[in-house]
């Protein structure tokens, strides 16, 4: 039975570049598409599924768990790990485990009971030691946030980092009240953005108004209302830092219906016409697509040599891109001007 090696060989590609015609990978040429096709009838080469079995010694297919799946953040995310899912030839079964941890054992569990051979969760609840019956079988990278009460590789965000350069750049406009608006501070990340928010206030010799930090709007509509309270407030911000996108979502049109076009605005995670806002939205640009590849690589390699004992804590940097709604009251950047790089 012929090999992706051989049929490689006989093409001139690499054995990668068989799989990803076999993927349907649209940025191959024409030319390699057909060389590759040609190959694969001239020696009558099937995928042998089985044998990616064998050498993963579970089914030839990944889990990807995340609290939700239509979330621009996560969908890109989980695009990302399909695409080097795609070109080990590995199968991707997703699913969505919530927001508030109630549902993400059962999630993941059942995932789990698909006898996969991998899985890359974000934790959302506050244990995860259910995992450690499973990790004697199931390889596991966690993403975005660190996990409780199990060790395992983790592929994050420099999340402090960002809140800080975001809070920053606020300060260097010249704004001294400066809101908060974020979903619970029980989440790594929001907890991450609200201490360097709090370290930049610190550094610059601000005073911090636990008036002016609004938690617990877990919906687009709450970061709406969060916002309209900040603002009728007897001492309201002249800026406000949005710690995700969902609650971007909802502040953006709560200052429009107000008419306030005084207030500055950086968002935490760009999301789709962001830039088409008027005034474009200034946001802490995260990558999930390096995300996503970063923890599917570091899952393959864990596949790829399972004995290797040592867990690693992956911390990605995160860039603000300066668009016009930070700057209210003085000169508007240019749309799309990088201006910090939050990296630790």
């Amino acid at each position: 039975m012929a090999t992706m090696r051989q049929v490689a060989q006989r093409a001139g590609v690499s054995a990668k570049t068989v799989s990803r015609v076999m993927n349907n990978d649209r940025y191959v040429s024409d030319e390699v598409r057909q060389r590759v096709e040609r190959a694969i009838a001239d020696l009558q080469y099937v995928p042998n599924l089985l044998a990616r079995t064998f050498r993963y010694g579970r089914d030839a297919a990944i889990g990807v768990a995340v609290p939700d799946i239509s979330d621009p953040f996560f969908a890109a995310v989980i695009r990302a790990v399909e695409e080097i899912a795609r070109e080990r030839g590995v199968a991707l079964f997703v699913t969505s485990v919530g927001t508030d941890g109630k549902y993400e054992q059962a999630a993941v569990e059942a995932l789990l009971g698909r006898q996969i051979a991998g899985l890359i969760s974000t934790p959302v609840a506050a244990d995860q030691s259910y995992l450690m019956r499973w990790r004697s079988r199931t390889t596991m990278v966690f993403i975005d946030r660190a996990p409780s009460n199990i060790t395992a590789d983790t592929v994050v965000e420099d999340d402090h980092g960002g809140g800080y350069a975001a809070t920053t750049h606020l300060i260097e406009h010249g704004h001294r009240r400066i809101g908060f608006i974020g979903d619970s501070s029980a989440i790594a990340t929001t907890a991450g953005r609200l201490e360097g928010y709090s370290a930049a206030l610190a550094d610059a010799g601000i005073h911090e108004d636990r008036r002016l930090v609004t938690l617990g709007a877990m919906s687009s509509g709450e970061a709406a209302q969060a916002t309209r309270d900040l603002l009728s407030g007897p001492r309201a911000p002249t800026a406000l830092f949005s710690s995700n996108a969902r609650c971007s979502i909802g502040v953006v049109p709560a200052l429009q219906e107000k008419g306030r076009t005084d207030i500055a605005l950086v968002g935490y995670g760009d999301f789709p016409l962001a830039s088409a806002l008027e005034p474009a939205l200034t946001v802490v640009d995260q990558n999930p697509d390096a995300l996503g590849k970063a923890a599917a690589t570091r899952l393959f390699q864990r596949l790829d040599n399972p004995d290797r004992r040592r867990k690693r804590r992956i911390v990605l940097p995160v860039q603000l891109l300066l668009r016009a709604s930070c700057a209210r009251g003085s000169s508007t950047p240019g749309d799309g001007e990088i201006c910090h790089t939050a990296d630790k």
